[in-house]
């Protein structure tokens, strides 16, 4: 499976729930669930039996309403359904995948979460990570939530904030 099929069918389902009425749930539903079955794909998970499983009731939902033409939900259905036979298996060639080692995670810091915990292991590993690397290991956790992590981190004084904007590093504090 490739970055580029899941992209455009990710796009496909975007362009098709245009078509959907502008407070239609569904329209918001399906696309939150594509981002995710993308997202995994992408961090090479996977996405679980059950979210195909989920999207596929959605595409039967959108048949019935008239919205759009139900050749063109059956089309991306039989996109969708593909993905099936890769559920739960890595997807995506990652030649930088960032991997962390389970010593990393004896040394609890008081006061810090569990993802909290994770991104000091990867500052530990790397040295220093922005927050876009740290939400390749987390798709499902949002850069906003990411960064409020960051900021407890360094509120605490257990990490440094380097650069400003787009080029805002974080490293652990000396």
């Amino acid at each position: 499976m490739d970055k580029e099929f899941l992209t455009k069918i990710t796009n496909e389902l975007y362009r098709l729930t245009l078509l959907f009425p502008k407070k239609e749930p569904l329209r918001y539903k399906m696309r939150e669930l594509a981002d995710t079955i993308l997202a995994n794909f992408l961090a090479e998970a996977g996405p679980p039996p059950t979210e195909l499983n989920v999207m596929d009731g959605y595409f039967e939902v959108a048949k019935k309403q008239n919205w759009v033409k139900k050749s063109e939900i059956l089309n991306l259905q039989k996109e969708y359904s593909k993905l099936k036979e890769f559920s739960g298996k890595p997807k995506i060639k990652n030649d930088n995948p960032i991997v962390i080692p389970p010593q990393l995670f004896q040394e609890p810091v008081f006061g810090a979460s569990s993802r909290q915990e994770k991104i000091l292991a990867v500052l530990k590993e790397k040295g220093r990570a922005q927050v876009w690397e740290i939400k390749q290991i987390f798709p499902q956790v949002s850069k906003r939530t990411l960064r409020r992590d960051f900021e407890s981190l360094f509120k605490k004084g257990i990490v440094e904030r380097i650069g400003e904007r787009n080029d805002t590093f974080y490293r652990l504090s000396a």
